[in-house]
């Protein structure tokens, strides 16, 4: 016999294996049990009282755990769909996407450069065009108290430092402690967009994977998925600070969204 009880726990610990794959299915699940407001159901029953009781108990410990979480998944939604009218509006708008093509151009000829010093200037001002493409209002490199900034843009209430480094080693703890205090040192709403090209030190992601990441790394074959049009930069960034807030890993890799 097949015991209501040992599915229901079945399913939510199968969901859970993947939690940040199925966290939406969690949620509702959540939310719909919250909806119930009846046990009339368990009131037939013998021991009617208690159960239904028991039960109207359970339901409002879960709500007071989900309620406060609601506006936080709401917001999401709403993210979220304004993402995917942005992507529509990006593939049906010719002049973005022959803006896009011409800033892949300049990028392929900044590849093609044998000059590190001027390649790694040339990738900022590239990045400043593609952050105005997208409209994240730029703010070109600058100096503060003395230390530099590659680039500033904002998304959505959020104001982002950028760093961009393009050389042949991975970069490091070193350079990545040293961007993380930079961001740490503006207001709460700040977060780090650092783009290595050759990607990063896996010492160097762990370290910053733990207690509370405040930037999110990118790297060559992200820029390249966006400059060939397989995800827009906005959708990039944003799954990159979800996948970083949910599981504290800031090097979700383009093909683990793409795919």
């Amino acid at each position: 016999m097949t015991i209501k009880r040992q599915v229901v726990t079945d399913l939510i610990d199968e969901l859970s294996k993947d939690h940040e794959k199925h966290l939406g299915t969690l949620t509702k699940l959540c939310y719909e049990v919250t909806s119930i407001t009846t046990f009339t159901h368990l009131e037939q029953l013998d021991g009617g009282e208690q159960k239904a009781r028991r039960a109207r108990e359970a339901v409002e410990q879960l709500r007071q755990l989900v309620e406060p979480h609601k506006d936080k998944v709401n917001e999401e939604e709403e993210s979220e769909k304004r993402n995917k009218a942005r992507v529509e509006k990006l593939k049906k708008n010719s002049a973005v996407r022959q803006k896009l093509s011409e800033i892949n151009s300049a990028f392929m000829a900044i590849a093609a450069g044998t000059n590190p010093q001027t390649r790694g200037f040339d990738l900022e001002r590239l990045m400043y065009d593609l952050f105005e493409l997208f409209d994240l209002d730029p703010k070109a490199s600058f100096k503060n108290t003395g230390e530099q900034i590659d680039g500033a843009f904002s998304l959505e209430g959020t104001e982002y430092l950028f760093e961009a480094k393009w050389q042949k080693d991975l970069v490091g703890v070193q350079d990545l402690d040293a961007f993380s205090s930079k961001v740490r040192r503006k207001l709460d709403n700040t977060l780090g967009v650092f783009l290595s090209m050759n990607g990063f030190s896996p010492d160097g992601v762990t370290a910053h994977s733990t207690g509370r990441p405040n930037i999110v790394l990118m790297d060559g074959a992200d820029l390249m998925a966006v400059l060939e049009e397989r995800i827009d930069f906005v959708t990039l960034l944003l799954r990159k600070k979800k996948h970083a807030s949910q599981t504290g890993n800031i090097y979700l890799h383009v093909y683990e969204i793409t795919s």
